[in-house]
């Protein structure tokens, strides 16, 4: 079934905020959207919408659409867009609403002739599958964070700028100490601490970095040197525990 209403408008943009500007920045009731949700969606990882239901008579069109996009802390936000005109020929004018029985209110109140072509599809009971992050990510300062710790980073083989410039888009990321198997460093009493450093990127990817802290210097300073894996700095502390027990 064809459907007059302009399809062009929901190709798929660059990003989830690009998706959520584009949708508020034509509705005509946006500022009626309470401000949490719009901070809640600030921090979205992905976005899926699709047509919900349209009705279609004489001229006259209405149709709903539901955006829903994953979050940073794992959880889903949906918003319902109507879109209709009101006069046949008229511009379409669209309204966005947080919840479904707002938007089935909105709905009731269209000036739209019982009868007409009508179809709703099954909202489904589990949205369609999104990255979803392995893990809860800090969302302050990120980039930040990941150009501090390059800079700090003294091995001569630590991540290039290539790593540099795709970590500046950083939109969340968290520190863990890892632990594991033994290496020479413990066995000859030296003091190596690791750490993975796992960022999420703004497009929904995870990269993550490790960085080995250690006094193993020939004048006992502090030393961070930063892997692109935990293989790679593992082998490093065994490296240099190597040189300092020789």
């Amino acid at each position: 079934m064809s459907v007059p209403y302009e399809t062009a408008v929901y190709e798929p943009p660059a990003s989830p905020e690009d998706h959520l500007a584009r949708i508020l920045g034509r509705a005509l009731n946006s500022f009626e959207l309470p401000d949490d949700v719009i901070g809640r969606l600030d921090c979205a990882l992905a976005y899926d919408g699709s047509l919900h239901s349209a009705h279609h008579s004489a001229g006259l069109h209405r149709e709903t659409y539901r955006h829903t996009w994953l979050l940073a802390d794992g959880q889903a936000l949906t918003l319902w867009e109507l879109v209709h005109n009101t006069a046949p020929g008229s511009d379409p004018q669209h309204e966005v609403y947080v919840d479904e029985e707002e938007l089935r209110a909105a709905t009731a109140r269209l000036p739209l002739p019982p009868d007409g072509t009508e179809f709703e599809l099954p909202v489904p009971a589990h949205p369609a599958p999104v990255p979803r992050p392995r893990q809860v990510y800090l969302t302050d300062g990120s980039a930040d964070h990941a150009r501090r710790l390059l800079r700090r980073a003294e091995n001569a083989d630590r991540p290039d700028g290539e790593t540099a410039a795709v970590l500046a888009t950083a939109r969340g990321h968290r520190i863990t100490q890892a632990f594991g198997r033994p290496c020479r460093a413990g066995r000859i009493g030296l003091c190596f601490s690791l750490y993975e450093h796992a960022f999420l990127l703004r497009d929904g990817r995870e990269m993550a970095l490790w960085e080995v802290e250690h006094t193993a210097t020939p004048d006992g300073r502090h030393m961070c040197e930063v892997y692109p894996s935990e293989e790679a700095a593992r082998a490093a502390m065994e490296r240099r525990a190597e040189r300092v027990s020789s």
